[in-house]
């Protein structure tokens, strides 16, 4: 399950020249023809308690989550607590490079509780965490 939080609607409109100019959809087509032996379902929202609750769902539901929760991964404990609280491994992924961003930028309050962080790669960061729960699930 791939889970993308506040403004990632908006990929492939939005600052393009930080987000590129593939729509989300349009990529996970992509994921979809990559991984045809897999499951890959999205879920985005702009509501914090939405996400919070497509977490809880999905984390008992499949095998592995990817997380992209945007602005809400430096300000929500919500988000945190739910992605805590469920089995299925998660991922968390951002488009661009938190690290080179403003300041505020450079704390995830969700990463703690993922298997692993995935950051300024484009697109491809999904793709990549993809790959990461493929070898924990193999473990």
């Amino acid at each position: 399950m791939i889970i993308n939080g506040p403004n990632l609607n908006l990929l492939g409109k939005r600052e393009q020249e930080k987000y590129g100019t593939r729509s989300f959809e349009e990529y996970l087509k992509l994921l979809k023809e990559l991984y045809p032996a897999y499951t890959i379902d999205h879920l985005q929202s702009n509501v914090e308690g939405e996400l919070v609750t497509h977490i809880q769902e999905a984390g008992f539901a499949y095998d592995g989550m990817v997380i992209n929760a945007g602005g809400y991964t430096h300000t929500s404990v919500a988000l945190a607590d739910a992605v805590a609280a469920v089995p299925a491994p998660a991922i968390e992924v951002h488009i661009t490079n938190l690290l080179t961003r403003e300041p505020f930028r450079h704390t995830s309050l969700i990463g703690r509780s993922c298997r692993g962080s995935i950051m300024g790669l484009g697109l491809d960061s999904y793709r990549l965490a993809i790959e990461a729960l493929r070898v924990i699930r193999q473990k």
